[in-house]
């Protein structure tokens, strides 16, 4: 089951006004990386722990790094853009998420504010290591000045000339073309396949930014191709507040019945007393027990486990793929126990 590590930040670049990067030496555990997956991070803020999800913007021989772009209310957003120093150590759990493009496909990405994060990773990795490989990216911003990696894309744009092209939609900036300027809608997306991609000759798509953004895209993909051709990482970027109340003590928790779990971690069992109302990552932290978790929303996979024994309800699942939930795996954050007894294993 992944554990904290220490990380060490050893270098800060200021992206934008309201975004950075991280570069991070861990200290301890296994860090290394595939394209387009994603680090846990957690910290408290006034006794309350904070955890949040950031993506790594970088291939493995650029080493570990991180963009975050600071958002209104949120609290860790705002402290990695504006408190963090070199030689800070922050606390986060190994590289998670499968948010990667498989080989010699013609791939087609769309990326809204600091959704790019994953998505750079990703056409990096699969411009610099397949040959035979293309991309495309839409990338939607409000305006120049807010566009994270600006500059980098442009330089692989330079050095990729025929394998990769970037088309920029500015909401509030004007443009030379008409169709690249304003929001990203229903009907701009249908023009950018008329004229400017090939959405037939697409083999892989992607998907990463904000939920409306998403939305529109993935609907209008799927005019065009399969479900299966196209990947999604969902991602919170209006995380407000100083976290969700703090679960509360077992004497205070959902009524419990005769239900019970059995969470398998770190190789122990533990009985763990059930509601019906009770998630089973709620469940597992009123016990006191370890269990890892982010979102608490259904979005990321940090608390996914294999359900061994039992039938829960799996409420939302934004996270998971379809084989995987066909192999038992659940989304403990957001499964109820439908069974007098249910068994789930961390490990597994």
């Amino acid at each position: 089951m992944p554990r904290f590590h220490p990380l060490e930040i050893t270098d800060i670049h200021r992206e934008t006004d309201a975004a950075v990067v991280l570069s991070l030496s861990p200290k301890s555990g296994d860090f290394s990386f595939e394209a387009g997956q994603y680090l846990t991070f957690r910290r408290e803020f006034d006794g309350v722990e904070l955890r949040r999800c950031y993506s790594v913007c970088a291939t493995s021989d650029e080493g570990l790094k991180v963009g975050i772009k600071a958002v209104e209310g949120g609290v860790f957003s705002s402290f990695a853009n504006c408190e963090v120093r070199v030689g800070d150590v922050l606390e986060a759990m190994p590289p998670m998420g499968s948010f990667g493009a498989k080989r010699g496909l013609k791939n087609l990405g769309f990326a809204g504010g600091s959704g790019i994060t994953p998505l750079l990773s990703i056409i990096k990795d699969t411009l610099q290591d397949d040959e035979n490989a293309e991309f495309t990216l839409v990338y939607a911003n409000r305006s120049v000045a807010s566009t994270m990696f600006r500059d980098e894309l442009q330089d692989l744009k330079d050095r990729f000339l025929s394998r990769f092209h970037v088309i920029h939609i500015l909401e509030d900036n004007a443009q030379d073309i008409d169709l690249f300027a304003g929001r990203l809608d229903a009907t701009k997306l249908e023009g950018l396949f008329k004229g400017w991609v090939n959405i037939e000759a697409v083999g892989q798509a992607f998907i990463c930014g904000p939920a409306p953004m998403m939305e529109v895209v993935k609907a209008g993909l799927l005019k065009h191709l399969l479900p299966a051709q196209i990947s999604i990482e969902q991602f919170l970027a209006d995380q407000p507040g100083r976290a969700a109340q703090a679960a509360p003590p077992l004497a205070q928790a959902a009524p419990r019945g005769a239900m019970q779990a059995t969470v398998l971690l770190d190789g122990v069992g533990h009985e763990v007393p059930l509601g019906p109302e009770t998630s089973v990552l709620q469940a597992a932290l009123d016990a006191k027990l370890d269990a890892p978790y982010a979102c608490r929303a259904g979005v990321c996979s940090t608390c996914k486990a294999k359900l061994v024994e039992g039938e829960v309800e799996m409420r939302a699942n934004q996270a998971l793929e379809d084989y995987e939930v066909e192999q038992g795996y659940i989304l403990t954050c957001q499964s109820h126990a439908r069974t007098a007894k249910i068994v789930v294993d961390y490990d597994g």
